[in-house]
């Protein structure tokens, strides 16, 4: 997910291209503005901790981009390309190290696991919305 302040930023395209050019595929894409029901159950885990009602509050302060990105070793993958979730910490040429200089802003959230993912992705698409494709050059990926 493409958060507020990547949205905001102008960053979209220059980071879903960073999945693509890696050989990742993206199979759902959409803006939206999230509801806070939406969020709640989304950052859920997070519920009770100090910073919960100011993560719900960014994100849904604006719109954002959700994705869902298929690949060898997607995961793992994408975490590397996101980076450390502070960017002062990331490391350079992630997202996060190039765009972000903190933890509250931090761009983009992306699953931590496949139960994560599985979790996450019916909060945000319908089943009707993923897309099957092949990629043209997936027989060098």
């Amino acid at each position: 997910m493409i958060k507020p302040d990547g949205v905001v930023r102008s960053k979209i395209g220059e980071i879903a291209s960073r999945f693509e050019n890696k050989g990742l595929k993206i199979v759902a894409l959409k803006m939206m503005k999230v509801s806070r029901e939406k969020a709640e159950k989304h950052y859920a885990v997070h519920k009770g901790k100090p910073f919960y009602d100011s993560l719900l509050n960014y994100i849904t302060s604006g719109p954002l981009v959700a994705m869902i990105i298929e690949g060898n070793n997607c995961i793992e993958i994408v975490r590397k390309l996101v980076g450390a979730t502070n960017g002062a910490k990331a490391e350079p040429g992630t997202i996060r190290g190039d765009f972000s200089t903190g933890i509250d802003f931090n761009l983009i959230h992306a699953s931590d696991s496949e139960e994560s993912a599985k979790y996450e992705i019916p909060i945000f698409f319908d089943e009707k919305e993923i897309l099957s494709y092949e990629r043209a050059d997936k027989e060098w990926l």
